[in-house]
């Protein structure tokens, strides 16, 4: 499984590196399971999935795979798109419920 970072999920993540030690565990049962755990969002947001690591705290992600799949590449419009694998994974963003949510 190749693994991607966005510049604002690792700027989140030392916003918060209380939740470091929990975020790690978190991204480390996505890259296991990513359609397992995570929620599929719709509407705006459709192609992302969301997975809690607390109470009201997410991380925003893609699975490329499921991504293609379902044809929510051509919402979605990653620039690095004809580059990844189908087995990638990109971790968009990091925080509370609602500031996770203003990625687009």
């Amino acid at each position: 499984m190749k693994t991607f970072f966005s510049d604002s999920f690792v700027k989140s993540l030392k916003k918060h590196s209380a939740l470091k030690n929990t975020v790690q565990r978190k991204t480390d049962m996505i890259i296991a399971d990513p359609i397992g755990l995570g929620e599929p969002l719709r509407g705006n947001f459709r192609g992302y999935y969301s997975c809690p690591v607390k109470k009201n705290f997410l991380i925003i992600y893609l699975y490329c795979r499921i991504c293609r799949k379902r044809k929510d590449d051509e919402v979605v419009l990653c620039h690095d798109c004809p580059e990844c694998i189908d087995e990638t994974i990109k971790f968009i963003d990091l925080g509370p419920h609602d500031k996770a949510y203003e990625i687009k």
